[in-house]
């Protein structure tokens, strides 16, 4: 299995990403993950759409929360686009987490089982367990047109770079 190392740090320290570092350009990899019901859900189903895919460590932290809610507030709105967000907490606490934060236009999924995404777009932390926090804009055809790998997992991601990579897609 792929490791690297020196990409993203966690609390000041260098940690290891394990996975295939996805890049722009090639064939988004499809994986499955669980619904807040348990539901298997694969990104294949979504052939032929624009998705954003938002990775979190997990939602119980404010940056997780902030991310996931300006997701939900204002990327998920676009007609034609579909979020995703991704982490390892357990379907439960996400169906909670949604419940009372009022996430309804992006989709929560939990890689807890398998780690099954985090394993084929290198998100997986060795070190911990949890995904590193990112994001992944795939295009109609299922090409990935931007990821970005957070360096340093306490802050956010570039809103702004994802969207205008949305924007080319649509």
């Amino acid at each position: 299995m792929e490791k690297r190392q020196g990409i993203v740090t966690f609390a000041g320290k260098p940690i290891t990403l394990v996975g295939h570092e996805v890049k722009v350009g090639e064939k988004a990899p499809d994986f499955t993950a669980l619904t807040t019901d348990l539901t298997p859900f694969s990104l294949s189903e979504l052939k032929g759409q624009v998705v954003v895919i938002s990775v979190v460590p997990s939602i119980d932290t404010s940056v997780c929360d902030i991310q996931t809610r300006w997701f939900n507030e204002d990327a998920a709105k676009i007609d034609g686009l579909v979020v995703l967000s991704v982490s390892v907490d357990l379907p439960f606490a996400l169906k909670k987490y949604c419940a009372a934060k009022d996430i309804s236009t992006v989709k929560t999924l939990s890689d807890h089982k398998d780690l099954d995404f985090g394993l084929k777009y290198g998100f997986v932390i060795e070190e911990l367990r949890l995904l590193s926090r990112g994001t992944v804009v795939v295009d109609r055809e299922g090409v990935v047109r931007y990821v970005e790998y957070v360096p340093v997992i306490s802050e956010q991601p570039q809103y702004d770079k994802v969207m205008a990579a949305v924007k080319a897609c649509l």
